[in-house]
């Protein structure tokens, strides 16, 4: 089920909402628990039972074992647990999202003809599988409280978070369900999460999913375009990722402000960086956040020599690049990143002072530059592109993606307004500036979380509001997919 269709906004929330306080207003908290439990479920097998079995074995699997680990007497049968626990849920993410990947690669390298399973990858499994994997680490470590099952299932499967982050630790979810004051409806946070979410809505339905025809005609006619039309795919990838993944954070936020729950923060205006650094403390903050605590730190982190530091910052960078895709170009995309980011700490001291404009600017572009191999299916049609960018010469933007674009609701209404003329006479104009206007909000503009906690409900909010969610609404007719789903 997806947050932009008309199921979700029209009866799967709405039920969710009076369910869930309708059941904590008559003192059955437990039973409110375990009916946004099974919410969640519904809501992640909604498209597909066989996603949800995968899902109730890998929550089954975890438990048993945290259970295990904390009744252990013996320092030695708790690592036996820890080892099993981390290959189970590696062993799963590798058997769904890597086995083809490796096998290929095997073949050509040896020449062998191994067969490949073809097998539909999960949606969200590689979320639900590092935060079962956070919780059994921190079980052998002792970090965690005693948590039922039914805590620790509404934890994993909690469906505001589920499919596409933020990646949530126990510490940071169980107790907000256990706490009274979440389980009593506050208009306040209801008010909030409204907003929130019509935010997300608005973001996801009228920018990214306007973006994505654009890069759609672009990656699937590399060679036909010139030089400002590889520009301008490149710079609409870079805000369609935005948007959608900022689009999902803002809605995942919102119906959790509605349900009592806050989640931490996932998306900081990560154009805004100055810098690779910068801009990985501002872009998917909670897998950020969770390589640093469980791959970057017992590396080493920064507390060895320069070398190794080096080597650690390039290691996590290439498990962020394979962990978003089973792909050459995720890796190649990752240690772009990863030496982008060492290089930034070697000349970190250098008395060399850049105004910040230029910073965030320079960091806008290798960002955007690296999605372009983010988003190519191979590293051919990467170079493609790049060729073409550098090689593809001058003109008039490519025809279809004018045309395209010219076939919005949007610009149909700005025909009828009597800019038709202006608009037929020049098709660029609509595009162009459609991206600039968008660019800039992302320089300029609050992030929803901002706006959000300074929210305060009045008649301009409520207009907003209302005419945000009819207009995506209006919007719908094609439904997709948010792009982290694929991840």
């Amino acid at each position: 089920m997806l947050f932009n269709s008309y199921i979700f906004i029209f009866l799967f929330f709405p039920l969710t909402l009076i369910g869930y306080y309708g059941l904590n207003h008559f003192g059955k908290h437990k039973a409110a628990l375990a009916f946004l439990t099974a919410m969640s479920m519904w809501f992640y097998g909604y498209n597909n039972i066989y996603y949800l079995i995968i899902l109730i074995v890998s929550i089954l699997a975890n438990y048993a074992l945290s259970l295990c680990m904390n009744r252990a007497r013996v320092q030695s049968h708790k690592r036996i647990f820890l080892c099993v626990g981390i290959l189970l849920n590696i062993g799963i993410l590798f058997y769904f999202k890597y086995y083809d990947f490796f096998i290929e690669n095997l073949n050509v390298l040896f020449r062998s003809d191994f067969p490949l399973l073809r097998l539909v990858l999960p949606l969200g499994i590689s979320f639900y599988t590092f935060q079962q994997l956070s919780y059994v680490i921190d079980s052998y470590k002792g970090e965690c409280d005693t948590y039922g099952f039914l805590e620790y299932t509404a934890y994993v499967s909690f469906f505001p978070q589920l499919i596409a982050g933020p990646i949530v630790y126990h510490s940071e979810l169980i107790p907000q369900f256990r706490d009274a004051a979440s389980r009593k409806l506050d208009f306040r946070n209801l008010s909030r999460g409204i907003y929130a979410f019509s935010l997300g809505l608005a973001k996801k339905v009228l920018i990214a999913d306007t973006f994505s025809k654009v890069v759609a005609i672009g990656y699937d006619h590399i060679a036909d375009l010139n030089t400002p039309s590889v520009i301008l795919v490149m710079v609409c990838y870079s805000l369609q990722i935005y948007f959608d993944f900022s689009g999902y954070c803002d809605m995942a936020y919102g119906m959790s402000y509605m349900l009592g729950i806050k989640l931490p923060f996932n998306f900081n205006s990560p154009y805004k960086a100055c810098s690779i650094s910068d801009f990985w403390d501002r872009w998917h903050m909670t897998l950020t956040r969770f390589f640093t605590r469980y791959v970057y730190i017992p590396l080493g982190g920064n507390r060895c020599s320069k070398a190794k530091n080096y080597l650690n910052v390039l290691i996590v960078f290439l498990v962020s690049g394979l962990w978003h895709g089973a792909n050459w170009t995720f890796i190649i995309w990752g240690l772009m990143h990863g030496i982008l980011s060492v290089l930034e700490r070697i000349f970190r001291n250098m008395p060399l002072r850049l105004p910040r404009m230029l910073k965030v600017g320079a960091t806008f572009l290798f960002v955007t530059f690296a999605w372009s191999l983010f988003r190519a299916d191979s590293l051919s049609d990467a170079g493609l592109l790049w060729t073409q960018l550098f090689c593809g010469g001058f003109g008039p933007l490519y025809q279809p993606i004018t045309d395209k674009f010219g076939d919005l609701m949007e610009i149909s209404f700005l025909h009828r307004a009597g800019l038709g003329t202006v608009m037929t006479s020049y098709p660029w104009i609509p595009v162009t500036a459609f991206t600039l206007l968008t660019l800039t909000a992302c320089f300029t503009m609050k992030n929803t979380q901002e706006k959000t906690a300074q929210m305060k409900l009045t008649n301009r909010k409520i207009l907003v509001v209302i005419l945000l969610m009819l207009w995506s609404i209006l919007s719908l007719s094609e439904i997709s997919e948010f792009l982290y789903f694929n991840f």
